[in-house]
C-alpha cells in the first residue's frame, strides 16, 4: 500500500476543516484570522491513518474564491482529492472550480464526501447526491464513492476511511525518477534558517542531500527532513515534507 497524499476541496463553509478535524483531530485553522473570520486562508496539513496500515496525509485547502492561488498551490502534487459538498447547499460554484483545478493539475482519483448530512433528510441527500453525479459526469470522479457524513455526530466517517484507503491499492509513483518537490510555503524559523513544505511527487530526498531550487536554478543542501512535525532521516514520493534548507535565504 503506497502513502496518500489527499486534497480536501470545495467551496467554502463546506466542512473542509470540520471534516478534516474529524478524521485527524487536528485543526488545520492555526491562524487568528482564521478564527476570527471561520473560514481557511492557509493551506492546512494533518496526518490520517487509515484501515490496512495506509498512511496519508490531508492538505486541506481554502475553499473561498479569494484565496484560490493558496488553494492551486497546496494541491500540486497531490495523489487524490476528497471533493466535499454541503448537504445544505449542494454544488457551488467553487466546487465546480476547484474539481476543474484538480483535473487540470492531473488528480485521477478521488471520493466525494457530502457533508453536513445531520442537517438534511433523505429527500435532500438524494437530491445533492444527484447534483454530484451531473457534476462529475464526465471527470475523474466519476464513479467514484459519494458518501453522506457528518462531522458533528461521526456519521460515515468509518465508511469514508474505508474509500480513502481504497485509493492506496493503486501503483505509486517511480522511486527511481529524479526528486521532486511542488514547493506551497516558505519561512524562517530561529536557529534553522529556510523551511520549505511541500508534496514529494517524485524520487526521494535525505538529510545531505543537495536540491535545486527553481525556476532560479540555485542549489542548496538539506539539513533537516521532518513529517508531520517528526525529523526523520530520509522521505519518498508520496510524503509531506518540510525540508530545512542551508546556504539560501
Amino acid at each position: 500500500m503506497r502513502p496518500l497524499v489527499i486534497a480536501v476541496a470545495g467551496h467554502v463553509d463546506h466542512g473542509k476543516t470540520a471534516l478534516t478535524r474529524a478524521l485527524t483531530g487536528v485543526d488545520t485553522d492555526r491562524l487568528a484570522e482564521e478564527k476570527r473570520r471561520g473560514l481557511t486562508i492557509e493551506v492546512g496539513f494533518a496526518p490520517l491513518s487509515l484501515p490496512g496500515g495506509v498512511e496519508a496525509s490531508l492538505v486541506d485547502v481554502p475553499g473561498h474564491e479569494k484565496f484560490l492561488r493558496n488553494m492551486a498551490a497546496g494541491v500540486a502534487g497531490v495523489d487524490a482529492a476528497l471533493l466535499t459538498v454541503a448537504a445544505d447547499d449542494g454544488v457551488m460554484p467553487q466546487t465546480r472550480e476547484h474539481l476543474g483545478i484538480l483535473s487540470l493539475l492531473g488528480v485521477d482519483e478521488g471520493v466525494v464526501a457530502i457533508t453536513k448530512a445531520d442537517l438534511a433528510g433523505p429527500a435532500r441527500l438524494a437530491q445533492v447526491s444527484a447534483q454530484v453525479a451531473e457534476l462529475v459526469r464526465g471527470t475523474f470522479l466519476a464513479g467514484a464513492p459519494v458518501l453522506p457524513v457528518s462531522a458533528a455526530t461521526g456519521a460515515g466517517l468509518e465508511a469514508l476511511r474505508t474509500a480513502l484507503a481504497g485509493l492506496a491499492a493503486a501503483p505509486g509513483p517511480d522511486p527511481s525518477l529524479p526528486f521532486r518537490m511542488e514547493v506551497d510555503r516558505v519561512f524562517s524559523v530561529d536557529g534553522f534558517g529556510t523551511v520549505c513544505t511541500g508534496t514529494i511527487s517524485a524520487g526521494a530526498l535525505a538529510e545531505g542531500d543537495t536540491v535545486a531550487l527553481y525556476p532560479a536554478g540555485r542549489e542548496a543542501r538539506v539539513r533537516r527532513l521532518e513529517r508531520h512535525g517528526a525529523a526523520v532521516p530520509s522521505l519518498s514520493a508520496g510524503h509531506r515534507a518540510a525540508v530545512n534548507l542551508a546556504g539560501v535565504r
